[in-house]
């Protein structure tokens, strides 16, 4: 009996799985393998990939020469601190320098405080001619009007951040000190042309923009998160933490609301991932925007928010108030810092749980960091849909793994496996936000939240960016994929009559 239960015949009889035949190698003819081995087609080799590096394709060779290139040029490049360019702002600033003291003996501080700027500019001007004549300066009139703005922004605005802060093309301002500040414009960071007096003026500065705020910066009090009014935000660190001197960071937001078809427009979304996105905000989908810094987090949610039924009441919390809703009926909020004595603060999770009592129709969160992740969860899950917020992570997977850890993070007596059900109950769609290495800030992932299998959640993504190449001015090519998946939100759109078309848009 054979192992197959077969019982083994005779040795004249065939065999049950055909005859097997011994391989010929016959004599081998020039440009031939034999009959079992015929000859590979030219086409066909090139086809395949060289395993040689001599013999790839001469493209193939260049572009590794040129990547080899630039590891090298900046293996050995020796970086020398920038000090700015020497333009006709600089030469501006310098005259300001000598004008400025001789200016303030002449002028009462608390009078100046009462006037505008251009009624200022008016005061200022017979003044400054007259302090130019003690100095023997002669400047022409483009001059004198350039040498008028620096000084009223430096009495009654933020100094040289003026200028920046005018520019619409400058999205990010990074003051390392006094002697060092950079710009970032269309997603790339350069010096910038302006510089501070010493220390003591750039901490001044900083001050300034937080007292407007109500917070306040100083040796006990290092850090602080503010805001400018029109809503930018900033964030300033002083010594001794910061090594440099005062350092200053404004996110700058656009004075025009950006909506979803201006990024679809922008190239950060298809025309389908937009529908999807718009479907989602109207229908009241638990939206949470995940990404890392700058990857353009509050853009995505203000976009959102402007899909918000104007007859609804939306409450937003955050630490510095950056959200600029476009809705009648919102009500922003905002936490406190503990006073000198350490007592006083309130936190994101104590005004979660009070805008519970505020009756409101949607609660926006604009960053969860810790166990304020677990009432806003509550929020989702008891009446509250349509809520958002914004979290750091690199992935939709990650995002998951994130909200789980901080809700751990808050000593809540709840196991794990409660804790992923109340996740997976509560989030409808994550939408990743990242910013690529050539500054084009592009949502990559689209993904629902299904539910729980065993003690995992389930997703699916709707959407992908899909990384192809990237061309010779080194901006990134790729495609955004639909996934071509039946959305399992797709209840939800229907309540609102949206079903069809967002189940178009996903396919």
């Amino acid at each position: 009996m054979s192992a197959f239960g077969r019982k083994n015949g005779p040795a004249g009889i065939k065999p049950g799985f055909g005859i097997a035949r011994p391989m010929h190698a016959p004599v081998r003819e020039e440009g031939r393998g034999g009959d079992q081995f015929p000859p590979l087609e030219a086409i066909a080799l090139a086809e395949e990939a060289p395993l040689d590096p001599l013999s790839a394709p001469t493209s193939q060779m260049q572009r590794n020469a040129d990547a080899m290139q630039r590891l090298a040029e900046r293996a050995n490049a020796e970086h020398m601190p920038d000090t700015g360019p020497q333009s006709f702002e600089a030469s501006v600033h310098k005259i300001k320098e000598q004008v400025l003291p001789r200016l303030l003996e002449r002028v009462d501080p608390e009078a100046a405080a009462t006037l505008t700027k251009d009624e200022l500019a008016e005061e200022f001007r017979p003044i400054i001619m007259e302090v130019l004549a003690e100095l023997k300066l002669t400047l022409n009139r483009r001059e004198q009007f350039a040498l008028e703005k620096v000084l009223v922004d430096e009495l009654l605005g933020l100094g040289p951040l003026e200028e920046l802060l005018a520019d619409p093309d400058i999205s990010d301002i990074m003051v390392n000190g006094p002697d060092q500040t950079y710009i970032e414009k269309k997603g790339k960071l350069q010096i910038a042309p302006i510089k501070f007096r010493d220390e003591e003026h750039l901490f001044q500065i900083a001050q300034r923009i937080v007292n407007k705020v109500g917070r306040r910066v100083d040796q006990t009090t290092p850090l602080a998160d503010a805001r400018l009014p029109d809503g930018s935000r900033v964030n300033v660190i002083v010594p001794p933490l910061s090594l440099r001197g005062t350092a200053i960071s404004i996110r700058k937001f656009s004075a025009k609301p950006i909506t979803l078809d201006m990024l679809a427009q922008w190239g950060a979304m298809s025309p389908k991932m937009c529908t999807a996105l718009k479907i989602a905000g109207a229908c009241r989908f638990n939206i949470v925007i995940s990404g890392g810094t700058g990857s353009g987090k509050t853009t995505m949610l203000n976009a959102l928010s402007k899909m918000i039924d104007p007859g609804e009441r939306v409450l937003t919390i955050e630490d510095a108030a950056e959200l600029r809703l476009q809705q009648p009926h919102w009500l922003p909020l905002e936490t406190r810092p503990p006073n000198l004595e350490g007592q006083g603060a309130i936190t994101i999770g104590d005004l979660v749980k009070n805008a519970l009592r505020m009756r409101p129709d949607r609660i926006i969160l604009g960053e969860i960091r810790g166990a304020e992740c677990f009432d806003l969860l509550a929020a989702m899950n008891t009446g509250h849909d349509g809520s958002m917020c914004t979290l750091h992570s690199n992935s939709p997977r990650e995002c998951l793994g994130r909200m789980e850890n901080m809700i751990l993070m808050g000593d809540i007596k709840i196991p794990k496996e409660a804790i992923s059900k109340q996740i997976a109950d509560s989030i409808d769609l994550i939408v990743q936000v990242k910013r690529l290495r050539d500054g084009s800030r592009r949502v990559t992932n689209v993904t629902e939240v299904i539910g729980m299998e065993g003690d995992v959640i389930v997703t699916q993504e709707l959407f992908k960016f899909e990384y192809h190449d990237e061309d010779d001015s080194g901006k990134i090519v790729g495609d955004y994929r639909s996934m071509g998946l039946r959305p399992y939100t797709l209840d939800k759109a229907r309540q609102f009559g949206f079903d069809q078309p967002f189940l178009e848009a996903c396919l």
